[in-house]
């Protein structure tokens, strides 16, 4: 191991290497734990990974099973959703929401998400706090960004739904919002201008936007095929934010590649997913908390509480039909309407419908990297990957609840989180508090 060591640590193109050292492992694509792994990390990627290998001068994760950084599909860093929420839209501005996504961000990372998609911002902030994670003046997860998600006019996500007449203006393509195929191609060629890496849209109505409808479609197909068509221009997929039948099955037709929350999925439209190949990115935590809150007097707005005591009690139930139905899945929880760290209670809520765990890390893993275009890069612990690593105590195969709890977490080879305060090398080290930041 040593001589191993060394020959990484020779090498004149790499900058440092450290040697990371688990008593297990999980290798997510077999689904199974692998005692007594050393990994080398050098320049940012996993050099060597060495299943029953000694730890000799390695750091030593003792009584912690490492896994990959985990993927949420479905963040919303910007924001986190509370009673004053909507009363804030009219006090707070862009600084302020830039301050408080660097929070949110960090609550992420330590959390053990070392990969986002953040679906839908505003001032384009996401895209700010992307560039500044990027270069290293904010601790945070490696963002692909929708920036300002498109709407139709009235639509979920049109920024000016609840306001008063004369408030409400009359947005377009460049905030987000679209009526017809020409309007379509710009508003996706202004989230290219805008710095976006995806593209975002409201197929149908949603819960928290101050609209009557949760759940009817609201663009055409057309509409979505021209920005599908157009995001393709630029490397984008999209994503489609869909709790009704109908919209979904639109979305899926025009050949969008995720569908998020997909509440009132039916037989076709499971049948659809799988023939279009298409990923549904279920967000039951979100499902949940909304419930949950719509029995607060005061929480909600009026025209908001019936649609989260509607619309939430039945994402788990879609969820574990269409799992069963051999329908893609893929990580998400909406984080930003439940509060960012508290992520992993996805897999608690995935497992406790009929998922594996095994299958449930690989939706967080494995499936996010194909998703992204990111397989190369992301989503397993082996060699000339990206060095994301995180580090739980126990076996998340038999107990996932434990992914709730994590005590190691290593991006790009710099260490955010770790158990002890010693770490080997100061340049690949940014923070080794204890305490879990998740919650």
């Amino acid at each position: 191991m040593r001589v191993l060591l060394l020959g990484v640590l020779l090498l004149p193109s790499l900058a440092w290497a450290e040697a990371i050292f688990c008593e297990s492992m999980i290798d997510v694509r077999r689904g199974r734990a692998v005692s007594n792994v050393l990994i080398t990390v050098a320049d940012g990627q996993i050099a060597s990974v060495e299943p029953g290998a000694e730890p000799g001068d390695a750091r030593t994760l003792e009584g912690l099973t490492c896994l990959p950084g985990l993927t949420d599909m479905h963040t919303h860093l910007t924001g986190e959703f509370g009673p004053d929420t909507y009363l804030k839209e009219f006090q707070v501005d862009a600084a302020d929401i830039a301050l408080e996504s660097a929070v949110y961000a960090e609550r992420t990372l330590l959390a053990g998400f070392t990969t986002v998609r953040d679906l839908g911002d505003s001032y384009n902030v996401s895209v700010a706090l992307k560039r500044a994670i990027q270069s290293g003046l904010v601790d945070g997860p490696r963002i692909f960004t929708a920036a300002k998600s498109l709407a139709t006019t009235g639509g979920h996500a049109d920024p000016s739904n609840g306001m008063r007449a004369d408030l409400q203006g009359d947005p377009g393509p460049k905030q987000g919002v679209i009526n017809g195929v020409a309007d379509a191609r710009q508003a996706v060629r202004q989230r290219y201008k805008d710095g976006a890496d995806l593209i975002k849209i409201t197929a149908t109505g949603g819960v928290l936007s101050v609209a009557s409808s949760g759940q009817n479609a609201q663009f055409t197909e057309d509409e979505i095929a021209a920005i599908v068509d157009t995001a393709r221009d630029y490397g984008f997929h999209v994503a489609a934010h869909a709790h009704g039948a109908e919209g979904m099955k639109r979305a899926i037709r025009a050949g969008v590649t995720t569908i998020e929350h997909g509440t009132y999925m039916d037989e076709e439209a499971i049948d659809l997913f799988k023939r279009f190949g298409a990923w549904y990115v279920p967000t039951i935590i979100a499902g949940k908390w909304v419930e949950e809150k719509s029995h607060i007097d005061g929480f909600f707005p009026d025209v908001v509480r019936p649609k989260a005591a509607a619309i939430g009690p039945k994402i788990q139930d879609t969820f574990a039909r269409a799992y069963k139905a051999g329908v893609k899945i893929v990580f998400g929880t909406d984080s930003g309407v439940s509060a960012h760290g508290d992520n992993a209670w996805e897999f608690v809520y995935m497992v406790a419908a009929g998922m594996p765990p095994a299958d449930a890390i690989r939706s967080a893993t494995v499936s996010p990297a194909i998703v992204l275009g990111q397989e190369d890069r992301l989503g397993a612990l082996e060699q000339g990957m990206v060095a994301d690593i995180i580090a739980v105590p126990g076996n998340p195969l038999s107990d996932v609840g434990v992914l709730r709890d994590v005590r190691f977490v290593m991006k790009d080879g710099v260490i955010y989180k770790a158990p002890t305060p010693a770490a080997p090398s100061a340049k690949a080290t940014k923070n080794t508090s204890t305490p879990n930041a998740a919650g």
